[in-house]
């Protein structure tokens, strides 16, 4: 009998650091199995899910673009919170059927719970993007009752995504070049209250012109979140820690997203109390 296997689909897919993840936690907790990629094309999607259905050995999947929405079409049960986002990253086996979630918003939410158990005053995000990852981003700030200001290229896209994701509350959609010029507004000192500055773009990527954000839109003691891993340290995270922001790179929300699927696919907890050599490994 071969070994039980999950594995990550995309096109591409060379780039995804999701196996060096999983078989670090396989590894570490000694479970004979195996996390792997697949090139899976859009036009071979249905066709991939019908084989896999078929493969006793096959426990589920992490799905990158471009088939977060197509799949959808493919699988048996979709758990709330993807149908609420309108996407899914994770398919795994319930019983006989293929059950789906999105675990991008829990991961995303995972290294500031310690915030969110606190209670605020009052609590905004500033959202800078408008693509695939902003969905989840969106509706999981939304849920824990925050005001949403959303910017991209496109501010009719941004309006858009708030009125779907969260329609509740006073939200507001902005073009990304809003955050770029300075202001003059006269913060106060935000005591009790919970500021988060998110890029959700690929701007600071590697190979990418750097996410341009004047620090003057950041109110006091706010947590930038930057979910670009490479670079670790952006553009915008090296200039937030400067000038005394707290700051949160990438590698939060790809491990955190990971391990709510790892326990999906292996029925095990990962061992986060290695997250030190994981990072390690992560950044060779």
């Amino acid at each position: 009998m071969n070994n039980p296997y999950a594995e990550v689909i995309g096109d591409p897919i060379a780039q995804s650091k999701s196996p060096l993840i999983h078989g670090f936690w396989l590894d570490r907790l000694g479970i004979e199995a195996e996390y792997r990629t697949c090139h899976v094309k859009p036009d071979e999607l249905a066709d991939y899910f019908a084989e896999r259905r078929a493969d006793s050995d096959w426990r589920g999947c992490n799905i990158t673009m471009p088939h977060k929405q197509s799949a959808m079409d493919l699988v048996d049960e979709i758990e709330p919170v993807a149908k609420s986002i309108g996407a899914i990253n994770t398919v795994y086996r319930d019983g006989d059927k293929l059950a789906a979630t999105s675990t991008d918003g829990a991961g995303f939410l995972e290294p500031i719970r310690k915030e969110l158990a606190q209670e605020h005053y009052f609590r905004m995000a500033r959202i800078l993007g408008t693509g695939g990852a902003s969905r989840a981003i969106i509706a999981a700030l939304a849920r824990e009752g925050f005001t949403l200001v959303v910017a991209g290229r496109d501010p009719d896209k941004a309006r858009a995504l708030l009125d779907e994701l969260a329609p509740d509350g006073e939200h507001h959609a902005v073009h990304l070049d809003h955050f770029a010029e300075p202001t003059d507004f006269a913060f106060d000192d935000r005591e009790g209250c919970l500021d988060l500055v998110i890029n959700a773009t690929a701007l600071g990527m590697k190979g990418q012109p750097p996410l341009v954000f004047d620090l003057s839109h950041a109110p006091p003691r706010s947590i930038f979140y930057d979910i670009v891993y490479s670079p670790l340290e952006t553009e915008l995270l090296a200039k937030a820690k400067q000038a005394g922001f707290s700051a949160l790179d990438g590698l939060n929300m790809l491990i955190g997203q990971a391990d709510h699927a790892f326990e999906k696919f292996f029925a095990a907890k990962p061992p986060r109390e290695y997250d030190a050599q994981l990072r390690e490994l992560l950044l060779r």
